[in-house]
């Protein structure tokens, strides 16, 4: 009996020594309070993509950026913001804006862009490209600072445009007509014929244009012109015909034929002939009879001839 209140006394007394230990650890030992306000914590920092560590004691990520003597323009991009408190193993990301400048459509676009591609900056600035669309840069480009981007729009299209096809003239004689008459005997018509091109524009101004197909609609009709033949002269003479250059066209000078007039002029030796108007006096040498503007004579002899046999007759009608 005694040993058994004994071990209940051990007992009782070791669960008041425990109660005595809790009872100075949570009621009656000096509180300590916890501070990470001045030590040191280590951030890390993505600037623009470029990755860095740093330990800083600053308390909030303002702080931090005075502290590092980081320098933010009015477009940069930090998250966490600049209020935020700046804890242990902080990662702080800045995005630096790029400085760009559009042109397209005949204006000019100055911006600032957070993008990290051409095609996002475009779109922030409502610049939509088409499919067939170029930049310069290429869209594929990284954006840089102060980049300058050029955007050339293309469209190709496909058109049908008539167009005239120009009709051919012939000609036939009619020994009954005057010489001197010509007139139409069938009038000559374009014709028309569809031509499908494709078009390709850049900016609005064409570059190149491809035939893709023709058809002609209309078919052309070749004009008939009757030139006269008839010809009434006079009494024929005989002699030398020379040349000189006068006016440059069919005419020719003569003692016996008043100017105004108009003579045939045939070589004897081939049988040419070429009428011509007589506008002036001439030749003075002695059985020469006829001297022919350079274009006429060359019409029935050789320049290098100089003097050839003619038969002059005056054309009366």
């Amino acid at each position: 009996m005694l040993q058994k209140s004994l071990k209940t006394f051990v007992k009782l007394l070791l669960f008041a020594f425990i109660m005595l230990i809790l009872w100075k650890l949570f009621f009656h030992s000096p509180k300590r309070e916890l501070s990470f306000e001045n030590q040191p914590k280590l951030v890390t920092l993505y600037d623009n993509g470029l990755e860095s560590r740093k330990f800083s004691s600053a308390q909030t990520v303002d702080n931090f950026l005075s502290e590092q003597k980081i320098i933010l323009s009015d477009y940069d991009e930090i998250l966490p913001d600049r209020s935020s408190t700046l804890l242990p193993g902080t990662s702080m990301q800045i995005r630096r804006a790029a400085k760009i400048k559009i042109l397209v459509d005949g204006k000019k676009i100055e911006n600032h862009t957070l993008a990290n591609n051409l095609v996002l900056a475009l779109a922030e600035n409502n610049v939509t490209l088409g499919r067939l669309d170029k930049t310069t840069p290429d869209k594929n480009s990284p954006l840089m600072d102060n980049l300058e981007i050029t955007v050339t729009r293309i469209n190709v299209e496909e058109k049908v445009i008539p167009e005239d096809i120009a009709f051919k003239t012939t000609e036939k004689t009619d020994s009954k007509l005057c010489w001197r008459e010509k007139k139409v005997e069938i009038a000559g018509q374009k014709g028309i014929r569809e031509v499908k091109y494709k078009i390709t524009y850049k900016d609005g101004k064409e570059v190149s244009r491809v035939v893709l197909e023709k058809n002609i609609t209309k078919e052309p009709v070749t004009e008939v012109v009757v030139q006269g033949t008839y010809v009434k002269t006079g009494e024929a003479k005989k002699g030398q015909g020379t040349w000189y250059a006068f006016k440059g066209g069919l005419f020719a000078a003569s003692t016996t034929i008043a100017r105004g007039g108009y003579a045939k002029v045939t070589n004897t030796a081939n049988g040419k002939s070429v009428m011509v108007q007589i506008n002036d006096y001439g030749p003075q040498g002695k059985g020469r009879i006829i001297d022919l503007d350079k274009v006429a004579f060359a019409k029935i002899a050789s320049l290098g001839a100089g003097v050839i046999g003619v038969k002059v007759e005056e054309v009366l009608n």
